[in-house]
């Protein structure tokens, strides 16, 4: 009999072990943070049309990278050149940029027809283009 009390006395003692703690009972983790960068592709020479996605929605703590889908190089630089990416060549990608939340417009220097822009800034409209385009 000793022992189906005392068999009774540990479960009691453990349930109220656990009911104890104020908490719902069940665990939460935190959302996890998508950390891959946005890639934006430079797909020819063409106004507007030339980057996809255009305009392009980075939320706040994205990196962006450029990458180039055209058979010619560009170098994409941001239009208060905050930000430069250097040449990138066919097939190529720029770094990773810290570009999350940014809202402003760019270009290729290369190609000055060529505009794009992040978040909620407005693309520019193209500067025409004069001689060789691309």
């Amino acid at each position: 009999m000793k022992t189906n009390t005392t068999l009774g006395l540990a479960v009691l003692g453990a349930v109220a072990a656990l009911s104890c703690g104020g908490g719902s009972g069940t665990a939460t983790s935190p959302t996890p943070v998508n950390t891959t960068p946005i890639t934006i592709s430079i797909v020819g020479v063409n106004g507007k049309l030339s980057f996809s996605p255009n305009p392009a929605d980075v939320p706040s703590g994205r990196q962006v990278v450029f990458r180039n889908a055209d058979k010619v190089a560009h170098r994409v630089l941001l239009d208060d050149r905050s930000v430069d990416t250097g040449e990138i060549a066919p097939g190529a990608s720029s770094q990773s940029l810290a570009l999350g939340g940014v809202s402003k417009a760019y270009h290729c220097s290369l190609h000055v027809s060529m505009v794009g822009s992040l978040n909620q800034a407005a693309t520019p409209e193209p500067v025409p283009c004069t001689g060789y385009c691309g």
